[in-house]
């Protein structure tokens, strides 16, 4: 009896409530909404009690302790936090309106607040992903409070700007600044309510802005890989045909029409693997299942440079692809390696092109050599060393910079022989002189030899004695 007195008197006064706050707010299918108390509650002396519609679904007390509703409806999605009413995985039936009333010591209403929730309905057509150049829809759709129109609604991109948003949504051409969150910003008075959601265009990393350098004595690597966004069983969704590495070498760099070398085609079988064709010694990075197709190769070559192209085939003949420009450091030396003491030597370190204006070069020498530290104008790729000497033997080094960042370096090896002294080339020269004067009077005696002591010429007679030959 005590109970459904209890009861009763829970029950006027939800129906007799003063008039307190009431608030229009939206959430979003299977999202979540918080839903606060009335403003001057004080938790630890008023008794929380929240209702949708007639149904009491939570209550909270002033020692903290809260209970929830355990109607199926309701079951597993509603928690409290200071005295906030939050609502998980909402679904159709959870909309409508909320009531939450606190009471001095359970018995006396101090206020209420009332709450309508609505739904906001976002969609996407075609579901992600899509390729570039495919037709993106976003609608968003907020039901009206009501007896009112419905609230103002506009798209955020990715990029944090707003878009131009009509009464059917928008409607773009799916392009790689396309991935990311979208957001649907329903005005509702002076509050905002913002939903998400995302889309994802198939895509591949940016390719480097700045060319890629290498050098015979440093490591060579062509990057290019898919959008981290994006996995394969994405891409293989989108009708995937094929995929293929190409090389422009450095003199058809700019003429595109000429005939590339196919490096690599992409296999597609399980498991995924690149298939060389002309694979200059370059091996792919082995991370193709992580959406890595990356080259690499453990020195680099003087005829690497010039464009390698990383490409992706789709069905309806989309292809995407990167562009990476490889140059090579060289060094030179002039008039070669194997040098002698004070020797005129022209060192030249260079791109096989002028110098980006962004670029500078550092020269080191060998650690013995005198000519320790170098000051060369940056901006030179020759140096001069008039007269070399012994320390100067051993490995030189040019650096390539761009402001403080190293790019690759180039290294060759001088040997330097010793210039022999005036005494040295005189003890040498009389040397010669004697063993040529030596071999000309062996040669002389030799001849005289043959002159004084001719040989004897034997004879066989016409009317021979009775056997052997005889003395003329």
């Amino acid at each position: 009896m005590k109970t459904l007195i209890q009861t009763i008197l829970i029950l006027i006064s939800v129906v007799l409530l003063p008039t307190g706050a009431q608030e229009v707010t939206y959430a979003q299918v299977g999202g979540t909404v918080t839903l606060k108390p009335p403003e001057g509650v004080h938790l630890q002396e008023d008794y929380l009690f929240w209702y949708f519609g007639d149904l009491e679904i939570a209550w909270r007390n002033i020692f903290g302790r809260a209970g929830f509703s355990q109607d199926e409806k309701w079951k597993n999605t509603l928690s409290s936090h200071d005295g906030s009413l939050i609502i998980t995985g909402l679904k159709h039936e959870h909309f409508g309106t909320f009531t939450c009333v606190a009471k001095k010591k359970g018995v006396q209403t101090k206020a209420t607040i009332k709450y309508t929730l609505l739904k906001i309905t976002v969609s996407m057509n075609p579901p992600s992903p899509l390729l570039p150049e495919e037709s993106l829809s976003l609608a968003c759709d907020a039901e009206a409070p009501p007896g009112q129109m419905k609230p103002e609604v506009h798209w955020i991109n990715p990029q944090r700007e707003k878009e131009i948003t009509s009464q059917r949504g928008i409607t773009v051409k799916a392009a790689a600044q396309h991935s990311g969150q979208w957001t649907c910003v329903v005005t509702n008075g002076a509050k905002e309510i913002k939903v998400q959601i995302s889309v994802a265009v198939v895509d591949m990393s940016p390719a480097p802005l700045q060319p890629q350098y290498t050098s015979k004595s440093t490591p060579l690597t062509i990057p290019c890989s898919i959008a981290s966004h994006i996995s394969w069983n994405q891409i293989k969704s989108k009708g995937i045909q094929g995929g293929t590495w190409h090389f422009f070498p450095k003199s058809d760099s700019n003429l595109r029409s000429a005939a590339p070398q196919r490096l690599f085609s992409l296999s597609l079988k399980n498991p995924l693997s690149w298939t060389p064709d002309h694979h200059r010694g370059l091996t792919p990075v082995p991370d193709l299942q992580k959406g890595v197709l990356s080259l690499t190769r453990t020195k680099g070559r003087e005829d690497d440079g010039g464009v390698y192209v990383c490409s992706l085939e789709f069905n309806n003949s989309v292809t995407l692809s990167r562009t990476v420009n490889i140059s090579v450091l060289q060094i030179t030396s002039y008039p070669g390696t194997d040098l002698i003491a004070g020797q005129q030597v022209n060192l030249t370190c260079d791109l096989g092109h002028p110098l980006p204006s962004d670029l500078q070069l550092k020269w080191f020498p060998p650690e013995q050599s005198s000519r320790l530290p170098l000051t060369p104008d940056h901006r030179s790729t020759h140096l001069t060393i008039p007269e070399v000497g012994a320390g100067d033997g051993g490995v030189w080094r040019c650096e390539l910079w761009r402001s403080d960042t190293w790019l690759t370096s180039a290294v060759i090896k001088l040997k330097i022989d010793h210039k022999m002294s005036w005494w040295m080339q005189v003890v040498i020269s009389g040397v010669t002189v004697i063993v040529v004067f030596t071999l000309i009077i062996i040669f002389y005696r030799c001849r005289q030899r043959k002159i004084t002591h001719p040989r004897h010429r034997l004879c066989q007679c016409k009317n021979p004695k009775p056997r052997g030959f005889y003395r003329t």
